[in-house]
């Protein structure tokens, strides 16, 4: 099945305790991944934590300090950008302004030397996937910023690279378009089957659409996984306080996360398995669909919980605050982190 990782799989990337220093400032920091063919890997992590940086190594618009890149299995490491199977779509999109849509997507192939009706054939293949089969004769300025991300995207796919970079592609789209263009994006890497390698700061990108995902912190890779593993299964607290939102207890020596969605307010007698705290509303915050509770416990420390408003009405969610409640979860939605790290 797409997006399972097999051990025999060839990798179109692979990267060696790669590190990029900036001074005194670790941008890269020994990162090694490997990215199977046709996988969709996204690269996700907040500003400032390398996980750009590490795009542009595999690009070749950076050499690394340390380290080794792979590219279906070839050392490219100080190979120029121009020789590297690689394109890379820009959030800024990069488009020539005074060429057509058709001569925009035409572009690399014309520098390859590809005959002028090959290359009008693919272009219009590629328009016709990113579904703007007929805009070939309108220029940039009459297209909107979601139709302009995907002549970028059209335009890169059309060289038929080995891989394609992202990097934060849809970050100067609006939020319907954002959501737009991830299925778009989705369907498109899966139509094509070229490796998508994508960075976003953006949680639920990179849990929407990923087939895997290396979370970066401080220029070095702390977890990777398929998107589930990583949201249930935090392997830290940054992770479980970046990845959407947790909760971090310490109780008995143990420290442990569990999500807000997870635990559910208790009305009645708790059921056989479940972990029971007392404790307090502090805060409600009706949000229509959903209300979200503060609960300070009786034990120490705080919860954020999640309920559905299946029957709650807003009137009857805020007199919740400061009433006494208890609170329970199963024990196997809880994970164990390790270490004395604060949630980011």
């Amino acid at each position: 099945m797409k997006g399972s990782r097999e051990v025999d799989a060839p990798n179109d990337i692979r990267l060696i305790d790669l590190a990029k220093h900036y001074g005194e400032v670790r941008a890269v920091d020994g990162v090694s991944l490997e990215i199977a063919q046709g996988e969709f890997f996204t690269l996700l992590g907040p500003s400032g934590s390398g996980k750009t940086t590490t795009l542009r190594l595999i690009a070749g618009f950076e050499l690394p300090d340390a380290g080794c890149v792979e590219l279906a299995g070839r050392d490219v490491s100080r190979a120029p950008a121009y020789t590297r199977d690689v394109n890379t779509v820009f959030q800024d999109y990069a488009l020539f302004p005074h060429m057509t849509v058709q001569q925009n997507v035409e572009y690399g192939l014309r520098i390859k030397g590809v005959a002028k009706g090959e290359r009008r054939a693919r272009a219009q293949e590629a328009l016709e996937m990113v579904r703007l089969p007929g805009a070939g004769a309108r220029r940039p300025s009459q297209l909107s910023g979601g139709q302009r991300q995907r002549v970028a995207l059209a335009r890169a796919i059309v060289n038929r690279p080995r891989v394609l970079l992202l990097d934060e592609p849809l970050g100067a789209l609006d939020l319907k378009l954002r959501l737009e263009m991830q299925s778009e994006l989705k369907r498109i890497q899966t139509e094509v089957g070229i490796t998508f390698v994508y960075v976003t700061h953006d949680q639920e990108e990179a849990l929407t659409m990923s087939d895997r995902l290396a979370v970066f912190d401080q220029g070095a890779v702390v977890q990777v996984g398929a998107p589930a593993e990583v949201y249930e299964h935090p392997a830290t607290a940054f992770v479980a306080g970046f990845v959407g939102t947790s909760n971090l207890l310490e109780r008995d020596g143990r420290r442990f996360t569990v999500r807000p969605e997870k635990i559910r307010i208790l009305a009645g007698e708790p059921a056989d398995g479940l972990h029971v705290e007392r404790g307090r509303v502090k805060d409600v915050s009706y949000a229509g669909p959903l209300t979200r509770y503060v609960v300070a416990l009786d034990a120490g420390g705080e919860l954020q919980v999640v309920a559905q408003n299946l029957e709650t009405t807003s009137a009857e969610a805020l007199e919740d605050r400061g009433r006494e409640v208890s609170v329970a979860w199963r024990p196997e939605h809880t994970s164990a982190i390790a270490g004395k790290e604060e949630v980011s």
